[in-house]
């Protein structure tokens, strides 16, 4: 048996050997375990454009909220629930189809509304709802001859006047989509009945033509082009990016003259400079028409593809560029662009005044170093996915953006001039009669 001496001997040896765990150690084991925690995190989060470690490089210092941040719901009216809701949707004759509205710049109406009937963020009861979405293709209608400009007012008048909801909140809490440049100005009494509702819009200005621009930057709301489907499917596009090194040209433009001095600026210059810049002659009819698939093939052959406003400020060259990966050059200057909440587009695109569109443009993009430009492209990569009309459902999709835009326009509470409330909570009309049993149609300013 050991003496006690001998034990005392060898529990003072082994404090020698491993000294007694001081308050600097267990500072320092907190700090491992916190930095162990967060480099685990930071591995295991998905990579999608809302965890993106290289974010801050183009979406600033927002992200997307995740699927379940999200608490909006959305009533879409049903096209035979409203007398004269279809004729906004097919035209007078009923013939006007939602296939033959999917091309061409009034694709976005048709994809968002079908979108929007598949979204999880959908409600199919009134009360409930945040928002309510009007389904309506009149522009495809108005192009293919469905419905003229007369009728495309009466009707929403019509259609708005059987919505109690939308007379409830003054239009506050309704959404309409207007596909084109020309904005809500389709509709003609638009100052009128839908001032105050929320639109969906490519064009943030048209004060060009009119005296006042139907775009409100505090409740409207700017979404994307609609991008040809063939380019825009991850896996199967029409048309493959080319190299840096194999592209013909330093830029293009591709579109009609139409008279503007910024389209016309730059057909000149690329008779200066052919080499540089391709300003071809485009026909869009006849036997010489260009193929889809032969415009994006001139697209993909510059490093640099140039966007000038056209009838309006907004064009979709811009979002075209992203899928054949050149750098879109901005030469419209009073252009909105969408999601610039979370976008930093200074990364992923270049904006030049267009009054100075000439020979110091090409200069200035000649300079730029290959390297730079494959970064910026690398950039726009990561982005381009906020210009896809799919499911909201997926990580990132311009239906995302629009529900992110979305939940931000939801008020707890809506009044208009014609609503008033009583102390029991109950909302009535300037008659006094209690909103359950307002007799339609409502009255409309």
């Amino acid at each position: 048996m050991l003496s006690s001496s001998t034990n005392k001997s060898r529990t003072t040896m082994h404090h020698q050997q491993h000294p007694l765990c001081t308050r600097t150690h267990q500072i320092g084991s907190l700090l491992l375990i916190a930095a162990t925690f967060f480099f685990t995190r930071l591995l295991d989060a998905p990579c999608n454009l809302s965890s993106n470690v290289s974010q801050h490089n183009f979406l600033g210092s927002h992200r997307l909220p995740e699927s379940h941040e999200l608490s909006i719901k959305i009533y879409v009216y049903d096209e035979n629930e409203i007398d004269g809701l279809n004729e906004l949707l097919r035209g007078r004759d009923g013939k006007i189809t939602p296939e033959a509205c999917l091309k061409g710049q009034w694709g976005s109406q048709v994809k968002i509304h079908k979108l929007l009937l598949e979204s999880r963020y959908r409600t199919r009861k009134k009360e409930e709802a945040d928002l309510f979405f009007v389904p309506s293709y009149v522009k495809c209608a108005r192009m293919m001859g469905g419905l003229n400009d007369k009728e495309i007012n009466q009707i929403y008048v019509k259609v708005i006047s059987q919505m109690p909801y939308f007379r409830l909140s003054g239009g506050r809490n309704h959404i309409f989509v207007f596909p084109s440049g020309a904005g809500a100005h389709l509709f003609k009494s638009w100052a009128t009945y839908i001032n105050r509702s929320i639109i969906l819009t490519p064009e943030g200005d048209r004060t060009d033509k009119r005296d006042t621009s139907a775009f409100n930057t505090w409740k409207d709301i700017i979404i994307p082009g609609n991008v040809e489907d063939g380019m825009t499917r991850a896996r199967s596009t029409m048309v493959q990016p080319l190299p840096l090194s194999k592209r013909k040209y330093l830029a293009n433009y591709l579109g009609r003259a139409q008279g503007k001095a910024g389209r016309l600026q730059l057909i000149e210059l690329s008779k200066q400079f052919p080499e540089k810049l391709e300003c071809p002659d485009l026909k869009f009819s006849g036997s010489d028409k260009l193929g889809r698939k032969e415009y994006f093939e001139h697209l993909r052959n510059s490093k640099f593809c140039l966007a000038p406003r056209g009838e309006s400020s907004w064009t979709l060259r811009f979002y075209e560029s992203f899928f054949v990966e050149c750098v879109p050059v901005i030469l419209s200057d009073q252009i909105e662009l969408p999601f610039q909440n979370v976008i930093d587009y200074s990364q992923i695109s270049i904006k030049w005044p267009s009054s100075r569109i000439g020979p110091e443009l090409l200069q200035y993009l000649e300079s730029i170093p290959d390297k730079d430009i494959e970064a910026i492209i690398a950039r726009g990569r990561q982005v381009r996915c906020m210009w896809i009309y799919a499911s909201d459902s997926e990580p990132c999709s311009a239906m995302r953006g629009i529900m992110w835009e979305l939940q931000r326009k939801v008020r707890q509470f809506h009044q208009s001039a014609e609503t008033f409330w009583l102390h029991n909570g109950s909302f009535v009309n300037r008659n006094l009669v209690e909103f359950s049993k307002w007799k339609l149609p409502v009255p409309l300013p």
